[in-house]
């Protein structure tokens, strides 16, 4: 009898378990209806116009513009990354920076500056972004 209880306690510990990890699964793939459309990028909205090496500091200074969704006003946080046209940085991996560019009016197009590290004399900068975040305005 002890055998029968143990392996009943097992069956049962492996069908709570089954339900624990299955669940999730079953409805993440049939619940909820049709899938809204999903929201569009915050990538799409954004593009560097502009990358100089400004002469008087040496740094290196992108021109980031932002064009407003149609649908709300807001801000964006856009990740610049500066690199050599060959497609390395001098001295290791390529440098980031933000550029936060609020006040974006629903079909307006707004511009910001991204301005990077300090930039070798012999060097050609690029600048692209790198990631982009769009946050509704309250």
């Amino acid at each position: 009898m002890t055998l029968l209880k143990r392996h009943g306690r097992l069956l049962g510990l492996s069908a709570v378990a089954a339900v624990l990890v299955f669940t999730p699964l079953g409805l993440y793939v049939w619940g909820g209806g049709p899938a809204a459309a999903p929201p569009r990028g915050a990538l799409q909205d954004v593009r560097v116009t502009g990358c100089r090496v400004d002469p008087a500091s040496r740094r290196v200074v992108a021109a980031v513009e932002a064009s407003g969704r149609s649908e709300v006003a807001g801000a964006y946080v856009v990740t610049v990354e500066f690199r050599d046209d060959d497609g390395s940085r001098p001295g290791g991996r390529a440098a980031q920076a933000l550029v936060r560019i609020p006040g974006v009016a629903p079909q307006a197009v707004e511009r910001g500056e991204a301005v990077g590290p300090v930039w070798p004399f012999a060097a050609v900068p690029w600048c692209g972004v790198a990631g982009a975040e769009f946050t509704p305005a309250p």
